[in-house]
């Protein structure tokens, strides 16, 4: 398992391309998203500050003390809040709270066997009627196995979400 806290100190984070991603700045040039919105796996913030500046009440969880401290660094943009915290065992603050979960990188750096774990996590944190939008990583290059990301084929996906979720749009 990879050491989060770590990675961090060690400014060891190849996957903090230091803006929003792009496949949410995508999303959002034709979808809105509003309401209380959690981003799990937060790093530095960035899909928390882009959300936020859309008028969105976000939350950025990371379980990375020094991700939370890098991501609250940065001028806020939003109503964007940050809180250390495994997104695997939530408290009941974060349970039934959200309107939006919003998934980039959090899910691909788990390690495989947590996944179901996640989805279910992700499940008790929305409101009935509650979105999850995933950003999944269905190839990586070079992949082996042994570090994240981890990447999941687009019928893993169907398969975690089943039940749970219902997809709106792939």
């Amino acid at each position: 398992m990879r050491d989060w806290e770590k990675a961090y100190h060690e400014h060891d984070t190849p996957w903090d391309k230091g803006e929003a991603a792009p496949p949410l700045h995508e999303y959002l040039r034709t979808h809105r998203i509003t309401g209380r919105v959690l981003v799990p796996g937060c790093g530095s913030g960035h899909d928390v500050r882009l959300l936020a500046a859309q008028g969105a009440e976000v939350t950025g969880m990371d379980i990375a003390p020094s991700a939370i401290k890098k991501a609250e660094s940065f001028p806020r943009a939003g109503g964007e809040t940050y809180t250390v915290h495994n997104v695997l065992s939530l408290n009941a603050e974060h349970v039934g709270a959200y309107d939006w979960v919003v998934e980039h990188t959090c899910l691909c750096a788990l390690d495989p066997a947590q996944r179901e774990a996640y989805i279910a996590s992700m499940h008790r944190a929305l409101k009935p009627g509650g979105q999850l939008l995933g950003i999944f990583y269905t190839i990586v290059e070079d992949y082996d196995g042994s570090e994240p990301p981890h990447p999941i084929s687009p019928e893993a996906i169907d398969a975690l979400i089943a039940g749970r979720f219902e997809t709106l749009e792939a």
